[in-house]
């Protein structure tokens, strides 16, 4: 009969360390070099996501895989040229009626002042005008201005790496079946967050426009990038307007309107059709989801929370590959392998 021995009965243990040791290194790589890692994997996921579409036009249209391809570039090109199009003209718009934001803000405040003496509530007047002023709308638009120009140097990048993978993949050999299962789930994960992502944008706009605010293009690009962010990206795409629908109606029925519907859409798009077409997803456990988020938002920052399920999913899927490691993804995915 087979008895443990002593570095049989270790072994958990020592797998544990060796991986906490290297999540360590990783993370370390993962900060000093995120100048050129965060482009090179924006780029390796819309590689994916581009020979995917590649390849359903040229089995369904008889369409050229590097012709599919070159059209996929172009049109994130163009997409990315018109959202930066968007934002830089809606931000232009609100500070051009910035002196009418700040006369109604006045008002309003003056009417809560007077609505408060009347119930006999005491208020400092001087320190809430004081607090309006140094409220930082400029430097948010400062801030997001320079976030566009950071963003096109980094397109510049990400179009480089795209053209190397593409070629890499072209000279390729066969892929191995743990690459082909990563590129088949990414892809379809990403390609359904985009279309819904996509279609939870065109709604927002369309409800803001209906009321009328000024910034509806800027927020529709935002509502595009945040629904990549799980569970927090819908919400904080549906409180975004708020201030700017205070600013232009106050507590009117058009902001009431606007936030009634964007919360029913992010609930119908996010709740009900997103679930319905991922199924369970990318088998990762809402605990884990959450954990991921933090960290790579606090490694990478904003990217880095837009990436955190797909990355996390690959991590997973590798160490599944391993028996010694099995147990870990098995942890990731909310089943507890040890007992």
């Amino acid at each position: 009969m087979f008895k443990p021995t002593a570095s049989s009965a270790y072994a958990p243990i020592n797998n544990a360390c060796l991986l906490i040791l290297a999540g360590t290194a990783m993370t370390w790589i993962l900060v000093y070099a995120k100048a050129v890692l965060m482009p090179f994997v924006i780029a390796l996921f819309l590689s994916i996501v581009l020979n995917t579409i590649a390849d359903w036009m040229k089995k369904h249209w008889k369409v050229p895989h590097l012709l599919g391809f070159l059209v996929g570039i172009l049109l994130f090109l163009g997409l990315a040229a018109l959202s930066v199009v968007f934002i830089s003209n809606s931000i232009s718009s609100f500070v051009n009626g910035a002196n009418i934001y700040a006369e109604k803000l006045n008002d309003t405040v003056a009417w809560a002042l007077e609505t408060a003496q009347k119930f006999g509530i005491k208020t400092n007047s001087e320190f809430l005008a004081d607090a309006l002023n140094r409220l930082p709308v400029f430097n948010v638009l400062r801030t997001m201005g320079g976030g566009v120009v950071s963003f096109i140097s980094n397109l510049t990048l990400i179009s480089l790496f795209l053209i190397f993978l593409f070629m890499g993949r072209a000279t390729g050999d066969e892929k191995n079946a743990l690459v082909s299962n990563i590129e088949r789930q990414i892809s379809y994960y990403l390609i359904v967050k985009i279309f819904v992502s996509l279609l939870a944008a065109l709604l927002t706009w369309l409800i803001l426009s209906l009321v009328g605010t000024e910034l509806a293009s800027m927020f529709a690009v935002l509502t595009f990038v945040l629904n990549f962010i799980p569970n927090i990206g819908p919400f904080i795409a549906t409180i975004l307007p708020v201030p700017v629908l205070f600013l232009q109606y106050g507590f009117d029925w058009r902001m009431i309107l606007a936030i009634s519907l964007l919360s029913a859409t992010h609930f119908v798009v996010g709740n009900i059709l997103e679930t319905k077409w991922l199924g369970k997803g990318m088998d990762l456990n809402p605990i884990v989801v959450i954990a991921s988020l933090i960290f790579w938002a606090l490694v990478w920052g904003v990217i880095g929370a837009l990436l955190a399920v797909p990355l996390t999913s690959i991590i997973k899927m590798i160490l599944e590959r391993s028996e010694p490691t099995k147990p870990f993804a098995d942890l990731l995915a909310g089943r507890l392998p040890f007992k």
